[in-house]
């Protein structure tokens, strides 16, 4: 049976590091998918980049998923775990979309989840704990991906969160709430 798996958190907060625990117990042939864009400019983000590389094991196989995360969910077998990380980073790529675009984008991601034959470990981001952006494009990032993981949570079988250096297993802790409404 497909097992998907979220993991949220602040930033810093060890999400990757639960995320890359998780798939390294799967006993399955893990696929990390990074969403990330290279920069060469940016050697800040490059340095981060580098962080995550030096964590993964040596057999994993890595894909850059800027932008098609539903195809490779599609096209994932039943002997691979994809380690998607992370969904802030992908909805940061696509926010130029527009709405009705970025609806369509969402949906074919949660339809692709629902129907893959891999199991499925999500690295996504709590961006909402803060202040209110005070610029569009914030409010629009933290919105959008707040909804994508509130979506992605009601069809996980499990989602953690990472904080202050412990992963909770919030299936087992919360109540799941009801759907979002269209």
């Amino acid at each position: 049976m497909t097992k998907i798996i979220l993991v949220t958190g602040p930033a810093r907060s060890g999400k990757s590091e639960w995320a890359e625990t998780l798939a390294a117990g799967s006993g399955k042939q893990v696929i990390y998918v990074a969403t990330g864009l290279v920069d060469e400019a940016d050697l800040e983000w490059l340095r981060r980049l580098e962080q995550h590389q030096n964590r993964r094991r040596a057999d994993w196989e890595t894909l850059e998923v800027p932008i098609d995360l539903s195809a490779v969910a599609r096209s994932a077998d039943e002997s691979e775990c994809l380690l998607i990380d992370s969904l802030g980073t992908w909805t940061a790529n696509l926010l130029e979309q527009e709405t009705p675009v970025w609806e369509q984008t969402q949906q074919d991601l949660i339809a692709s989840l629902k129907s893959t034959a891999a199991d499925v470990i999500l690295v996504g981001e709590e961006t909402g704990w803060g202040v209110v952006p005070a610029y569009p494009a914030g409010r629009l990032f933290r919105d959008r991906l707040g909804t994508l993981v509130r979506q992605i949570g009601a069809i996980a079988d499990n989602v953690y969160l990472a904080t202050g250096g412990y992963a909770l297993n919030l299936s087992d802790l919360g109540t799941r709430l009801p759907p979002l409404k269209n």
